[in-house]
């Protein structure tokens, strides 16, 4: 511990100071040798201290860090997940419209091709249907008539409906 000085004998007592000058200025040396020992030690120690407790707070701020760093991975995680749903929503929305558009899309095509292909003379597909329904309502007719005429055998094969054909393409000769 630090010793304080003592202090100087008054200027009033004469006869003792230069003894005591000379044991003052001594003591004051040794004093401070003593005080400047002092204050290395106490800085050797703070030192020691700080190198022992210095491991323990590393390892502290560590074992912080580490939980820091779990808390922000499973809030990134967290927002990464809102993120990703937010955009799965708005893919499947804009998939959708999308779909609906290259319905209407098809629609109207399919219509206007339809329209072109009708002022063209190109028979619809019921079109087709109704003149093979019209043929083999008109083969039975024939049938019939044949078999009541005396003379004509009326075959098997009239009896049968006519097979269905494509009808080909009328062309229409370019003007």
């Amino acid at each position: 511990m630090v010793t304080k000085l003592r202090k100087p004998a008054k200027a009033g007592n004469r006869e003792s100071a230069p003894a005591g000058d000379r044991k003052s200025g001594a003591q004051l040396a040794g004093t401070i040798k003593e005080s400047a020992q002092q204050i290395w030690l106490a800085g050797l120690g703070a030192f020691a201290k700080a190198q022992e407790e210095g491991g323990k707070v590393f390892e502290a701020l560590v074992k912080e860090g580490i939980s820091i760093q779990r808390k922000t991975q499973a809030v990134a995680e967290e927002r990464l997940s809102e993120a990703t749903n937010r955009m799965a929503t708005m893919a499947t929305d804009i998939s959708s419209k999308a779909s609906g558009q290259w319905d209407k899309l098809e629609s109207i095509f399919e219509e206007r091709v339809s329209r072109a292909l009708g002022k063209l003379g190109v028979p619809s597909a019921k079109d087709i249907e109704a003149l093979v329904k019209r043929i083999d309502e008109l083969n039975r007719s024939v049938a019939k008539l044949s078999a009541k005429q005396p003379g004509h055998a009326a075959s098997a094969s009239e009896d049968k409906p006519a097979p269905r054909k494509r009808a080909a393409a009328r062309k229409t000769p370019a003007a």
